[in-house]
């Protein structure tokens, strides 16, 4: 199967434009578009609340997609590194339009997945980094982190459902997460269980590369 990927942020964006390259680069390259996956929504979204999500889950070895830039899968280099590893892991072929990029089932591609992989979990582990040591620049600072004293008031997470949901996918361990947003690990545990926050079973099998240890 031969996909199309176009994806804009807005309403106002038209998908004419990467539709038009996408069938250009086709019609030299002797391909034919099987199947076109459009949406309108923003990079910085998990996969698994896009359409992108359920073709990374469909897609099978062979297959190719063809985009007209590697940020149309993302706004992020760590979103975008993890996608092109699960793609390239399952020898399905990312052709980009601009950057005029062949990826494919070759020894190149390979080297290059697992650079994409090594980097992803660089960029997951430098930002729990940079967490803990915004959080200790605040108490060198004198910022009273944790609860306050007396009796204990339930935590309230409801309006950190999404920054959670997107940390979960990003595979930042509950641990940091937790200590984000300075509560135990079994009050995360207690939370993500009665907001449903598990990921979909094809993310836990590796939309994501390898999960950072809890």
């Amino acid at each position: 199967m031969i996909y199309g990927y176009i994806r804009v942020s807005t309403d106002k964006q038209t998908v004419e434009n990467q539709r038009f390259e996408i069938n250009e680069y086709c019609r030299k390259n002797s391909f034919l578009i099987d199947d076109w996956i459009e949406e309108t929504i923003s990079g910085v979204k998990n996969p698994n609340k896009r359409a992108l999500g359920r073709l990374l889950s469909r897609v099978e070895k062979g297959d190719i997609i063809i985009c007209s830039e590697l940020s149309r899968f993302g706004r992020s280099l760590l979103m975008i590194m993890s996608i092109l590893n699960v793609l390239l892991e399952k020898g399905v072929c990312v052709y980009t339009i601009k950057e005029n990029y062949r990826l494919g089932d070759d020894i190149q591609s390979k080297v290059l997945a697992f650079a994409f992989g090594i980097s992803a979990e660089i960029e997951r582990n430098l930002i729990s980094q940079r967490t803990y040591e915004a959080l200790k620049r605040k108490k060198a600072m004198g910022v009273r982190l944790g609860r306050p004293c007396g009796k204990a008031k339930k935590v309230k997470l409801s309006d950190k459902k999404e920054v959670i949901q997107d940390l979960l996918a990003l595979q930042i361990s509950k641990m940091n997460i937790a200590r984000i947003f300075d509560i135990s690990v079994p009050t995360l545990y207690r939370f993500i269980e009665c907001e449903n926050l598990y990921l979909p079973k094809e993310l836990k099998k590796g939309l994501f590369v390898k999960k950072v240890t809890e």
